[in-house]
This record gives C-alpha cells, sequence and structure tokens, in this order.
C-alpha cells in the first residue's frame, strides 16, 4: 500500500534503493537460510547469519545503501536523522538486512553517541572501526534484580577513581550483542558518586571486552534469538584509562539517553518494516489459499483484518515522523517518543500476530519468517523502555505534574531534563 509522506526526495530515493536491495539481495539469501533450519543447530545458525551479514555488506556498499545514518567522512551516506525513517523501515523487513546495512542495534545506537559524544581519539580508536565493520560493540547498562532496569536511577555497577584509572566493579545482564563474547568493545554506565543522587553521579565508560576483570557469565536465552543475543556480564575491578570516559563525568545518563531517544525511533521503524513485510506474505498467501469455496482474500473479516493492520501501519508512520522532526528541530521530544514508542510496539505486534493467525500452519510454522518476527516484536514491548515505564511518562504530560523535583535541578541545569 502506497502511502504519502512528508519524506525528503533523498529520503524516497534512499527507501527505494533499499527496497530493491532487500528484495534482491537479501531476501533469496534469507530463504536459503530458512530452507537449512531444520538441519541447523542454533551456534550454526547464528554463525551462518554472521557470514551471511558480512557478505551482504560489500554489496551494501555497492548498491549506497550501506550506513545511511553514518556521516561521510566515515563512509556513510551521511542522512539527517528524520530522513532515516522510510530507510530503517525498508531494511527492518528483513533481521539480515539491517546487519548489512548497518543499521541494527546496538551498533548503531553506539555509533551515534560515538560520534556526538566521544573525543576524536575515541572516534578514531572506536568509531572508525564501527562503521568499517572491523570491529563489534555492545550497550552494558541494564543490571539485574534491584538494579537498573526501566527506571535508570537504580544502577548499582560502581566506577572508582583510582590515580589516573577508573576501576569498574558490578554485575550487567542484557548487554546487547554481548552473547558469546561477541563485541570488541562495551559501553559501560556506571556510578560515578554514590554520594550523589544518580541523575549526577553515572558515568558512560568505553571499556575493551578481553579487559582484565571482564567476565562474560553466559549467553540470556530469550525470545527472538535474531543472531544480536544478549549476555550477562560481570565487572570485577575493571581498570580503564582516563580517557576511557565517553562524554562529560557524571553525563552518563544524558549520553544513555542521547542514545535511546533516537534509537527508539529507529527500533519503531525497523520492526515497522517487518509488519509491513507480514502484511505482505499474509496477502500473497491469502491470493493463493482457498477455503470454503474462495479465496481467503475475498473473505471480508480478513480483509477488514488487513485494512486495520494498513490503517494502524500508517497512523504510527505519521507518529514516528513527527517525533523525529521534533528532534530534529528542537533536539528533545521525550513526550512524543515515548507515545510512538508504545503505540508502534503495540501496533506491530498486533499486526504480524494477525498474520501468522491468517497464514495458520504455515504461519506458526518457521518456513516462512512470521513465526520469527512474531518473537522479536513481542520482545520490542519491554526493550528500550517498558510500555509501563512510558505510559508513566505519558501519565506525567497528561496530569501536568513534571515539576522539576530538588534532587534534578543539578542534572537538568548541566545536561538538559533526563525525565522519561
Amino acid at each position: 500500500m502506497d502511502l504519502t509522506y512528508q519524506d525528503s526526495g533523498r529520503a524516497r530515493k534512499v527507501a527505494e534503493r533499499t527496497r530493491a536491495f532487500v528484495d534482491e539481495e537479501v531476501l533469496p539469501r534469507e530463504r536459503e537460510l530458512l530452507g537449512q533450519r531444520d538441519a541447523a543447530s542454533d551456534a550454526d545458525r547464528q554463525r551462518e547469519g554472521r557470514e551471511l551479514v558480512e557478505e551482504l555488506r560489500a554489496v551494501a556498499r555497492d548498491r549506497d545503501v550501506f550506513g545511511p545514518q553514518i556521516p561521510e567522512e566515515y563512509g556513510g551516506l551521511g542522512m539527517e536523522f528524520a530522513d532515516l525513517l522510510p530507510v530503517f523501515e525498508q531494511a527492518g523487513r528483513s533481521i539480515f538486512a539491517m546487519g548489512a546495512m548497518h543499521v541494527a542495534a546496538p551498533d548503531e545506537g553506539n555509533m551515534e553517541i560515538l560520534e556526538e559524544a566521544g573525543t576524536e581519539a575515541q572516534k578514531e580508536t572506536y568509531l572508525r572501526p564501527l562503521v568499517n565493520g572491523e570491529v563489534t560493540s555492545g550497550f552494558s547498562m541494564t543490571e539485574p534484580m534491584d538494579g537498573c532496569g526501566s527506571d535508570a536511577k537504580q544502577i548499582n555497577t560502581t566506577a572508582e577513581k583510582d590515580g589516573d584509572e577508573w576501576v569498574i566493579d558490578g554485575h550487567k545482564w542484557w548487554t546487547s550483542f554481548g552473547h558469546g563474547g561477541a563485541p570488541d568493545f562495551l559501553i559501560v554506565v556506571a556510578r560515578t558518586n554514590e554520594d550523589a543522587h544518580p541523575y549526577v553521579g553515572t558515568s558512560a565508560f568505553i571499556v575493551d571486552a578481553d579487559a582484565d576483570g571482564v567476565e562474560f557469565v553466559r549467553d540470556i536465552p530469550h525470545m527472538g534469538e535474531s543472531g544480536m543475543g544478549h549476555a550477562e556480564i560481570v565487572y570485577d575491578g575493571v581498570r580503564v584509562p582516563e580517557e576511557s570516559m565517553l562524554g562529560p563525568k557524571d553525563g552518563g545518563l544524558a549520553v544513555a539517553q542521547q542514545r535511546l531517544g533516537k534509537a527508539r525511533l529507529t527500533h519503531c521503524m525497523r520492526f515497522m518494516g517487518m509488519a509491513d513485510r507480514s502484511l505482505d506474505i499474509a496477502k500473497a498467501y491469502m491470493d493463493e489459499r482457498s477455503a470454503y469455496g474462495d479465496k481467503l482474500s475475498q473473505k471480508q473479516s480478513l480483509r477488514f483484518d488487513i485494512s486495520e493492520g494498513h490503517m494502524r501501519l500508517h497512523a504510527a508512520r505519521a507518529m514516528v515522523r513527527h517525533a523525529a522532526r521534533t528532534i530534529q528541530e528542537t533536539g528533545s521530544a521525550d513526550l512524543e517518543v515515548s507515545m510512538s514508542k508504545v503505540f508502534a510496539a503495540r501496533t506491530v505486534q498486533d499486526i504480524v500476530d494477525t498474520c501468522v493467525q491468517v497464514c495458520g500452519g504455515n504461519g506458526i510454522g518457521k518456513d516462512l519468517p512470521l513465526a520469527d518476527f512474531y518473537e522479536n516484536v513481542r520482545c520490542f514491548r519491554i526493550v528500550d523502555g517498558a510500555d509501563e515505564a512510558h505510559m508513566r511518562s505519558i501519565a506525567k504530560h497528561a496530569f501536568d505534574d513534571e515539576e522539576i523535583k530538588p534532587e534534578e535541578v543539578e542534572y537538568v541545569t548541566r545536561f538538559g531534563d533526563p525525565r522519561r
């Protein structure tokens, strides 16, 4: 379904190239991997998926769709943030396309904050190799029970100054792309002043994954194993030099929120790409499948289900684009981002669920990607802030109880308003 949005000419052109890349280069290879699934172990599938992404990256460069969000000086397309949305949606139609174009989490968000908050030395050491695909990264913020989760202020991991080094101690899990000790470096958020309120006592650090004291405890098995994976990690007396701090001292939450704000919107678009492709799969199935005397595509109730999906997807796109334009124009859009994230996550889950139901046994089988999509989109209502955390933020605006608390004044003065 072709609907018109206020996207720039460049955004539309790159989105068109991306759709052609996905349809012509990625989906045929994706189908090959799906066809081999019954004979492959989980480890083999993840390895084969990573190998496919590496092969496709060269093709993505040739077709001029690699790194649309990456500045031109680092080898990307240097697109403005709002222009990325239709491109990310087309990339989201395949998990492998996201990796091939280098727009998958967590690298996409980590490149964003390294470019905006990193020093020149950090950019040369970490950002440029990350952009080139020579290294991988992880984002390590969430902690086990009683630690940092949706409420970032509950962070327990500490970093204490010792001479010209920081010593990091803490326990993290759900570290993005942490599986199997895969990342080359991690962005770690830790308390640097335990006497201060977490708003003004938390900093971010770049930590080499092979540093002494970094212990990869385990891969966390979970829904939506898409090749990214998450890990549980213990930081036991990890020493990093002073220049490893990313962004200002005590500005760790500002760095994290800077990363997460835009990342929530790009996540929305990637998952909406999954929803869009799910609708395409369901409609193709309905055109082929007959039951009770007619093609499924002639059954009014199913036609209405698909129409409902298109309508809600259109509304979600409009919300996300509005939030992105607000960020681009004002630098902040906390309320708009929270509303977009909740609405998009619920919409995408409902659409993929409908498409699974429409396709029946083929929907729950894994010859088609719908079952994999469903596992992945259900996770989206948890990651990047659970629905409830964003609804709490929305309620603050709705009830006009946004008064800054005394413990927040210093943070807001130094880094802007972090409230979510």
